[in-house]
């Protein structure tokens, strides 16, 4: 399937590149073997993280604290975890992709 995206066992496993700053938050498509995702939130005291994970939250209409950053706290790669039981397919129609 993809290699940013890993659902097995209730749980989906993003790899992300994360670009902070941008005019809008959005899946902006593939970045090597990441999920680019553009952010509108600042790179400032982790208010990126937590817009990213509330986005994802909202997006997979899951409560924030079903959603875990594994890694990547700071940096613009990160491991997200969420807890959903979904497919591979319904994971990408997630971000409007196929």
């Amino acid at each position: 399937m993809k290699p940013w995206l890993s659902c097995q066992a209730g749980r989906v496993r993003l790899t992300l590149y994360v670009q902070p700053g941008a005019r809008k938050t959005e899946a902006a498509g593939e970045h090597g073997d990441s999920l680019k995702i553009r952010l509108a939130a600042p790179p400032v005291d982790g208010k990126a993280n937590v817009a990213l994970l509330a986005w994802l939250a909202e997006r997979f209409g899951v409560a924030r604290r079903d959603v875990a950053l594994l890694s990547g706290d700071k940096s613009r790669h990160k491991v997200v975890e969420i807890r959903c039981d979904l497919a591979d397919g319904e994971a990408l129609a997630k971000f409007g992709l196929h």
